[in-house]
Parts: structure tokens; sequence; C-alpha cells
């Protein structure tokens, strides 16, 4: 891989002139091409150097970030479970309340139809007694009537038998 690296910062270094690609014909380097070739491989050495150095800030940097992000999840994981634990109570409650409403309102439902049922028979034998007190009042208004023309009669017929009796007969 490096060998590749290598190949490929000389051939851009060639074509910028960097390098000269004339290379005796017996490929014995000169001195000048071997130091061109070291001074190349220096640069190419120092650069990698550098973009490994970079390479590593930005690991560096991108593990803080993570850290400081696992921090804030930790964080805001802990308010979501006080958030939670704020509205669950509430929320047992008002369930709970909710449905002992529920349970009231079916017992309620029947209770309010056999109240209806006996007011409706309260007043049926409310009618029912007022109108027997009714006949009564009549019938003991005739009693009395009766009794009272009962006690005229006897009255006048023991006048009568009275008078009968005082009258001396001639026979």
């Amino acid at each position: 891989m490096q060998n590749q690296r290598s190949f490929e910062t000389q051939q851009s270094l060639m074509q910028t002139g960097q390098i000269s690609g004339s290379l005796s014909f017996t490929g014995i380097m000169t001195k000048e091409e071997e130091e061109m070739s070291k001074s190349a491989l220096l640069t190419f050495r120092a650069k990698e150097e550098e973009i490994q150095k970079k390479k590593m800030e930005v690991k560096e940097r991108v593990q803080a970030q993570l850290g400081r992000v696992e921090q804030e999840t930790r964080r805001l994981a802990t308010i979501r479970e006080e958030l939670d634990a704020l509205s669950d109570p509430m929320r047992k409650e008002v369930s709970l309340v909710r449905k002992k409403i529920d349970s009231v309102n079916k017992e309620i439902k029947p209770l309010g139809q056999t109240c209806q049922k006996k007011e409706r028979e309260y007043r049926e034998a409310l009618e029912a007694f007022e109108e027997k007190n009714k006949e009564k009042v009549q019938l003991i208004t005739r009693l009395m009537e009766l009794v009272s023309e009962s006690e005229k009669a006897r009255m006048k017929r023991l006048d009568e038998l009275s008078k009968n009796l005082e009258t001396p007969r001639l026979s």
C-alpha cells in the first residue's frame, strides 16, 4: 500500500515537474535524481505524517463529540424518567378515579330506574289511597246522614208512641 502511494506521489511530482523524468539509460540514477527522489520521499512522508496527525485530531474530536453526545443522551434520559415519574402517578390516579366513576355510573343506572319505578308506584298508591280516603269520607258522611235520619225517624216514632200512650183510648 505504501509503495503504491509512493509511486503515485512520484508520478504526481513528475507531472508537476518537480522530479525529472529522465533516468539514465543504464538504470542508474544521478546524484541530482537521487536527491530529488529523497526529497520527494521525505516530502511524501511528511505529508503522510501530517495526514495521520490530522486524522488523529479528527478522531479525537469525533470521540469528544461522541462523549458529549453520550452525556447529553444520559441527561435527557434522566429528564425523561423524571417526567414519566411525575406524570405516571397522576395518570394512574386519574385512571383509577375514572374507573370508579364508571363503576358508580353502572350502579346508579339501575338505582335510578328503581327509583323512578318506586316513585311511579308511590304516586299510584297515593292516588289509590286518596281515592279510598275520599270514598271513606263519603261513606262516613252517608253513615252520619243515615244515623241522623234513623235517629229522627226513631225519635218521631217514639214521640208518636209516647203521644199514643198519653191519650186514652176510648173504646
